[in-house]
């Protein structure tokens, strides 16, 4: 496929891409020169989605994405473009129109008809309607004929929306509603009807979701509470009945005094074993006989100690028993004095043996002995206040899991309260303000459109012009039909020797065409195709003599060929014979009307004498009838026949029937030196033809070629 193919098929076609766009245009005109002028209005509405000014009438509200806020405008336009509201707008303009003597339309025939009452009842439906915001019901035989009556008008929502525009400014806060019609009131009337419905509708949508959720949050709110005090309620009930202050802070002082008693007593443990031990080896430095006499002389002194101590053993058990309060501390500190003073009195009386100095001994002993006693009876003081601290930890900590409980409760109430609570606020507050939608802008009657009358004129001659173009396009790539001599070869890979045009005129005189000395051009290039072909047959047939002319189908040029083959033949001084073969179809016969007949001339009776002397182009036609050439004679006399007609003539040309009489053309292929296939041009090789064309490639090489006949002048460049 080429452009320039496709090129000279519009040129072939140029008087169509001219009428048709034409005819177009002058349809278009009529048709549109009585269109009424349009007046288009438009009003905008603040909708406060973006709009930062209005950011005070909704605090706690967080800047949305970019989605969110199209898709806040997109359910705008499509609630503004809904049949809710356009409904509201139509029944308007229609009670103007049924009630007013000058309606904004032309009263279609639908309400010319209307009888008085019949316009009352009609206006009434449509007020009932419009103040319960309800659309007329189809079901309904009456309301359906008021639909029928909108619909004239062309005030239904359909029509409306046709001519309705509504659509976001750029990326600003507003929203564009504009509409044209033939009355530039109506335009405005629509859509300041729009806005206003639309503004009162979504206000009264809002406030009433408002109020509803207002309500809800407050009954939930009301059972949050209940719930919350209910909980705290139970826990306080539990540590009045349970004695319970503060039970993080008694665990925790017990912890602390558990931790601290053990301190302590693992440091008595260590005083006591170290006294015991230095005690032990105090008394290893002593023999009996010392310590005998000690004690004897220190009954009295030890008495007093021994009182001491117990004073400073009761002292030390209540230390430990109010958990070492600083209180005791200084009685202790008093006795332990006091304790001291009668150690060293015993030591001054001591008596010592004459035969050992062991005073210092002695002292060291007694003191050792005090400290042992006092850790010892301070590990039983400790481990029993370590005992009821422990009992006491136990007693808490069934308390712990159930305050615990309660407390967590209590928190997961108090966080759906606030929760609750916060929202609840928030919706109180937002329902306290009006809405944000209002119309800062109102439409106003304007002024008409520029006219598009001759717009449109020219639009449709251009697309007129486009449609025929594409047509033709589609046609000329789905057109698969041989149409010049290289689609053929390229089709078939068999060459072509030639092609001829279709000559102008109804009828044709081969005689005077090829007798003429100064023919036309038309004449000339057609002369110039015939001897070019002849040309190509002499360098195929060389020294043979007998050609072949045949087809694929009936009335492809075989006989037209033929014809002017011997005419081309004997304008090169040769001898010609022209065989008319076709006994079905035996058109050079008729044509020429000759005196000799092939049958003739195969059965004897017509020898070479008998044709005319001197002649430049001998004919031998058929008398016709349905037969073929082996019919008519054998194949041995046939030969024996043609040879004769070899030796008498430069060339033979036998015009055969066509491939498709089957057997009739293939017995004249076994008799001919060399085949040409007429072929007509705009045809499409189908799967029949393709059977004939590979029987032609398999005669071993008595097949030369292609003869393109009634080619197109538009499809091979001129000749000379």
């Amino acid at each position: 496929m080429e452009l320039s193919s496709f090129i000279k098929v519009l040129r072939k076609h140029k008087y169509t891409l001219v009428i048709v766009p034409l005819v177009t245009i002058v349809i278009t005109f009529f048709l549109v020169r009585n269109q009424p002028d349009n007046y288009p209005s438009e009003a905008q509405i603040a909708t406060g989605i973006v709009d930062d000014t209005q950011a005070a009438l909704n605090p706690n509200s967080d800047a949305a994405s970019d989605n969110k806020i199209a898709q806040q405008f997109s359910n705008l336009i499509t609630m503004l473009k809904s049949k809710k509201m356009l409904d509201q707008v139509s029944y308007q303009i229609m009670i103007h129109d049924l009630t007013s003597k000058d309606p904004y339309n032309k009263p279609s025939k639908l309400v010319q008809q209307l009888v008085p009452a019949a316009r009352k009842h009609a206006v009434d439906v449509y007020t009932d309607l419009y103040n319960k915001r309800q659309a007329l019901s189809l079901f309904d035989k009456d309301q359906k004929g008021l639909h029928d009556v909108l619909v004239s008008m062309k005030y239904d929502d359909q029509s409306l929306l046709q001519k309705l525009g509504v659509y976001r400014t750029d990326n600003s806060d507003y929203v564009t509603v504009s509409f044209e019609s033939a009355d530039p009131n109506l335009s405005a009337k629509v859509v300041n009807t729009l806005c206003s419905e639309f503004i009162n509708y979504y206000t009264l949508l809002v406030k009433e979701n408002q109020h509803k959720a207002v309500t809800f949050y407050g009954r939930l709110l009301k059972a949050k509470e209940d719930t919350l005090n209910k909980r705290m309620d139970q826990l306080k009930n539990y540590k009045i009945k349970n004695r319970i202050l503060s039970l993080d802070e008694l665990a925790s002082t017990t912890y602390d005094q558990i931790s601290n008693y053990e301190s302590k007593l693992q440091e008595a443990k260590k005083d006591a074993v170290a006294n015991a031990a230095a005690i032990n080896d105090i008394d290893r430095q002593f023999d009996p006989a010392d310590r005998k006499y000690v004690e004897s002389s220190m009954m009295r002194i030890n008495q007093q100690i021994v009182r001491t101590r117990t004073h400073l053993q009761a002292a030390n058990d209540a230390y430990i028993q109010s958990g070492f309060d600083a209180a005791y501390q200084s009685r202790i500190d008093s006795l332990q004095r006091i304790l001291n003073l009668q150690i060293v009195q015993s030591s001054d009386r001591y008596i010592v043996n004459p035969l050992n100095n062991k005073q210092n001994l002695i002292q060291q002993k007694l003191t050792l002995q005090v400290n042992y006693d006092l850790a010892k009876n301070g590990i039983n003081s400790i481990q029993n206040e370590l005992n009821k601290l422990n009992s006491r930890l136990t007693t808490l900590t069934p308390h712990e899991a159930v305050v615990q409980a309660n407390e967590s409760a209590i928190q997961i109430a108090r966080d759906e309260y606030m929760d609750i609570l916060n929202r609840y606020n928030q919706t109180s507050l937002e329902s306290s303000f009006s809405t944000q939608l209002r119309q800062i802008q109102t439409a106003m009657p304007g002024a008409a459109q520029p006219s598009k009358k001759m717009l449109l004129v020219i639009i449709s001659g251009i697309v007129s012009f486009t449609f025929c173009i594409v047509v033709l396009f589609v046609l000329f790539y789905m057109d698969n039909s041989i149409k010049n001599p290289r689609e053929m070869a390229n089709a078939t890979k068999i060459p072509v020797l030639g092609y001829l045009h279709r000559l102008s005129g109804a009828t044709l005189d081969l005689r005077q065409i090829w007798s003429n000395a100064n023919p036309d051009a038309e004449i000339r290039q057609f002369k110039n195709l015939v001897q070019s072909i002849r040309y190509e047959i002499d360098h195929d047939l060389k020294d043979e003599k007998i050609l072949l002319v045949n087809s694929i189908n009936a009335g492809e040029g075989k006989t037209f060929l033929a014809l002017n083959l011997a005419y081309a033949y004997s304008h090169v001084n040769k001898k010609v014979l022209l065989i008319d073969g076709d006994f079905t179809k035996p058109d050079i016969t008729e044509a020429v009307k000759p005196k000799t007949y092939l049958e003739d001339y195969l059965a004897g009776t017509l020898s070479l004498t008998d044709f005319a002397p001197g002649a430049k182009i001998a004919v031998l036609g058929n008398k016709g009838g349905d037969i073929s050439v082996l019919e008519a004679s054998t194949a041995e006399v046939i030969e024996n026949r043609i040879a004769l007609l070899k030796n008498q003539f430069d060339i033979i040309i036998v015009k055969a029937s066509p491939l498709s009489s089957l057997n009739k053309s293939k017995e004249w292929a076994a008799f001919a030196n060399k085949i040409v296939t007429v072929f007509k041009a705009g045809q499409t090789l189908k799967d029949q033809k393709k059977q004939h064309i590979e029987y032609l490639k398999n005669l071993n090489g008595k097949f030369i070629g292609w003869v393109l006949n009634e080619v197109d002048k538009g499809q091979v460049p001129p000749t000379e």
